[in-house]
């Protein structure tokens, strides 16, 4: 099929983008790499009357460092991300993750911040963020505010960007040094989206676990944190009962829906083992 018929605009500067989602208000729809938009859009799931295209907005893209803190721009490819060598030096779970997404032409075009702002509990990015507590800059008529990802997914496909705020930037406290992270991702093929997935960021101390973050992907109707498994980590040796125990638990959190990926038994049990993939592979990448 074809979309329905809209008005077009690439604004050049954020306050630009920003008037014209105030003057449409819920008849536009912000247009970023446009993998999960234009789809929709041709089997007419979503109408949008005004897209605005943030592709010239040149702010929105890079990748820089602020002290200990990680920004990324909301319009940075996820090529971008895999070609960064701060990246891989700081914050290597980001490239990991990225490397894993769709294929090489999707990855592209395809940006951080439209996968963030989607709001899809199946893209990869979501539980990153939350394992990584990352926090999105959203700037609208009102100004600035930031926003945890803790507090960002709301439910499949809602978030917390109001209909005239623009996600600029995305900021990440780079993990201590020593830590360890890994993103598990069970897919049928190459591209597809995730049966389930889990990041993990860990750091240990004297051989026990000092701090730990489970993200989930496409497991519940938003990412979720797994803070149940967290929990009975925290003080543990990770040996192969504390790891399948916090399979277990992170197993029992999830809320999936059964699709042709497979039914909700299965999605639960293939969580628990991507929990305790990237357990073992965090922890085989700790220096401390």
């Amino acid at each position: 099929m074809i979309p329905r018929p809209f008005a077009y605009h690439a604004p050049e500067t954020i306050p630009a983008a920003i008037a014209l989602l105030s003057d449409y208000g819920d008849l536009a729809k912000i247009l970023a790499g446009g993998h999960s938009l234009l789809p929709m859009m041709k089997l007419r799931f979503a109408a949008p009357e005004h897209l605005i295209d943030l592709g010239r907005i040149k702010e929105l893209r890079g990748i820089d460092m602020a002290g200990d803190e990680i920004r990324i721009g909301a319009m940075t490819t996820e090529r971008d991300i895999v070609a960064s060598s701060l990246l891989a030096e700081h914050l290597p779970l980001l490239v990991e993750t990225a490397r894993q997404i769709a294929d090489p032409q999707v990855r592209s075009k395809g940006t951080i911040g439209g996968d963030v702002a989607h709001g899809d509990p199946g893209n990869d990015h979501p539980a990153v963020m939350l394992a990584l507590g990352a926090h999105l800059v959203l700037v609208g008529p009102g100004g600035e505010r930031i926003v945890p990802a803790s507090e960002f997914f709301l439910g499949t496909y809602a978030t917390a960007i109001e209909p005239d705020e623009v996600m600029t930037q995305i900021r990440i406290m780079r993990p201590p040094a020593g830590s360890g992270s890994c993103y598990a991702k069970l897919k049928r093929k190459t591209g597809d989206y995730a049966t389930a997935a889990a990041a993990v960021v860990l750091r240990m101390e004297n051989g026990r676990c000092a701090a730990v973050s489970i993200g989930l992907t496409n497991v519940a109707p938003t990412a979720i944190r797994a803070e149940a498994a967290e929990a009975a980590l925290l003080g543990r040796a990770l040996d192969d009962a504390a790891i399948a125990e916090a399979g277990r638990l992170a197993s029992e959190g999830c809320e999936p829906a059964a699709d042709l990926r497979g039914d909700e038994e299965y999605k639960r049990a293939m969580a628990g083992q991507m929990v305790q993939r990237a357990l073992r592979t965090a922890l085989s990448r700790c220096t401390g």
